[in-house]
């Protein structure tokens, strides 16, 4: 199902709508997360006494890791409690939590230090999804000690040091084995390296929800588990050009590989015709591996073969240019052409993503194309594209890819392990959580634009398709590493396993329309 991810910006906002609008009393929301946060706790744990040190800042997060540490008490646990900062330092709310604690004599202390025995489960609770700037000083000091700690760590929202905004790791930042945030998960906790310290990341309803946006809705969402009606509708009698036809331009001499990991790709979407220009060197690794595939191969820049490409470019619905097409004059021919000439949807990979990062008037002309533009680059080819690098761009995931698709006029598919699919108008960005590591793979990007291509071919509009096609390369992906491994994978394996995928989508539109027509 379709998830909105939030900034520390706009969860504070929500909270506050909830709050002031909804009349949700603060203290109620923070007794609510503590008893989502102790559900998840038990969940691992169960209800055995178990020792917990928490360990808690001055803010509401401290305040909510105070209710945490009370439930467990009272459950039976044994609970001790650090509050790093003076009580008349704290918020309103955190205060009335230390001041509960006192009145059931819970044993607070003032420094990390004073902790000196082993304990079970840690609770971070020292700085929520609001924190901008490094952890310095004496929370950087208890950041160090929790991950030093052979125990379970629960963060409360967030680990401590995380930017909710970026996951970036701001100065120090806690390892955490089980992370339980409110209302929605954050774009940080989703975007590396921030994924990667929150361990079992749990999302707990307390009470904010959609109700909670009054209009302002989020810049980002994703999809958790199987996601339906992404899939084109396939008309019973169609026929092969009813589903779309695909033009991919790829694969020079001696890169065959390219253009038949992406036809192959295409086809296994549910395009019905797949025509691939190429070097005729390519030509009988490519009918051999893609048999139902057609040709037009090339030698030099003959005038007959341009009128074969123009004869296929009016026959295509969509075209793909770029997987192993090099960058030669030829490539960069080519090139020019789908993007002066052709008006039919269009996406630009691998080398075509290069050669118009050189050329700064072609990327002009594509901003006032007509017809629609997709980019997919890994971040290499997104840095030559936007002028920055590569690391620079990483660290920048969830703003430059919109940027660039606003400068180009486009979609841009950034990938990345966290891939980023921003369009050139509107808001909303997809940030795909399906995939896995084995997809690091050579290859693993042509089987992408040939997905891509597959469903643009069958009338996607390019932000579906684009969104659709990386959802599903990355199920496709999580599939292959269930049957045998992610360290074995190939990119011909992910293919392998797209009508798994696309099976799977299918199965839950039966389920979902088969369970309404039993309710009625």
């Amino acid at each position: 199902m379709r998830e909105y991810l939030v900034t520390a910006s706009q969860m504070k906002q929500y909270d506050q709508n909830t709050i002031n609008v909804h009349r949700m009393p603060s203290l109620l929301l923070m007794e609510r997360a503590a008893l989502a946060t102790v559900e998840a706790i038990q969940g691992f744990f169960g209800e055995k006494t178990t020792r917990v040190v928490v360990v808690s800042g001055s803010g509401n997060n401290g305040g909510d890791g105070l209710a945490v540490g009370r439930l467990l008490l009272l459950a039976g646990y044994s609970v001790d409690f650090v509050l790093l900062a003076d009580p008349a330092d704290c918020t309103e709310e955190t205060r009335h939590q230390a001041a509960i604690l006192q009145s059931y004599d819970a044993r607070i202390f003032g420094r990390i230090e004073d902790i000196t025995y082993d304990m079970d489960i840690v609770v971070d609770a020292l700085l929520g999804v609001g924190l901008s700037r490094p952890v310095t000083g004496k929370y950087a000091a208890a950041v160090e000690w929790i991950n030093a700690r052979d125990a379970f760590v629960c963060s409360i929202d967030i680990p401590s040091g995380i930017s909710a905004d970026t996951g970036a790791v701001l100065g120090c930042a806690v390892r955490a084995d089980l992370t339980v945030t409110y209302g929605f998960r954050k774009l940080g906790q989703m975007l590396y390296p921030g994924a990667g310290y929150c361990g079992r990341l749990v999302c707990g309803q307390i009470g904010i929800d959609e109700r909670s946006f009054l209009g302002q809705m989020p810049d980002w969402y994703t999809y958790q588990g199987i996601e339906k009606g992404l899939l084109p509708k396939r008309v019973p009698d169609g026929n092969k050009g009813t589903f779309g036809k695909a033009l991919v331009i790829a694969g020079s001499k001696q890169t065959a590989g390219a253009a038949m990991l992406a036809a192959k790709s295409a086809f296994r979407t549910g395009v019905g015709m797949v025509k691939v220009v190429t070097a005729v060197e390519n030509r009988e690794a490519i009918l051999q591996y893609v048999p139902e595939a057609m040709l037009v191969t090339y030698q030099t820049q003959q005038e007959a073969f341009w009128c074969l490409l123009k004869e296929a470019a009016s026959w295509a619905d969509c075209i793909l240019i770029g997987p192993g097409i090099g960058q030669g004059r030829l490539a960069r021919d080519l090139l020019v052409y789908c993007i002066e000439e052709s008006r039919l949807p269009l996406i630009i990979d691998a080398d075509g993503l290069n050669l118009l990062a050189q050329n700064q008037k072609l990327q002009a002309q594509m901003a006032r194309r007509d017809g629609d533009v997709i980019l997919t680059p890994h971040l290499g080819e997104f840095g030559r594209l936007y002028g920055c690098e590569t690391q620079v761009c990483k660290e920048h995931l969830s703003q430059y890819p919109r940027l660039l698709a606003e400068r180009l006029g486009c979609t841009v598919v950034c990938k990345d392990a966290r891939t980023v699919v921003a369009q050139k108008k509107g808001t909303s960005c997809y940030l795909n959580t399906t995939g896995n590591a084995g997809m690091a793979t050579a290859g693993s990007g042509d089987v992408l634009a040939g997905m891509i291509t597959g469903l643009s071919a069958q009338g996607l509009c390019s932000w579906e398709a684009a969104v659709t096609g990386t959802y599903l390369h990355g199920l496709s992906g999580d599939l292959a590493a269930e049957s045998m491994c992610q360290e074995a994978m190939t990119a011909t394996d992910i293919i392998a396993q797209i009508p798994a995928a696309v099976k799977a989508c299918q199965q839950e539109e039966t389920f979902l329309v088969r369970q309404r027509e039993e309710a009625m």
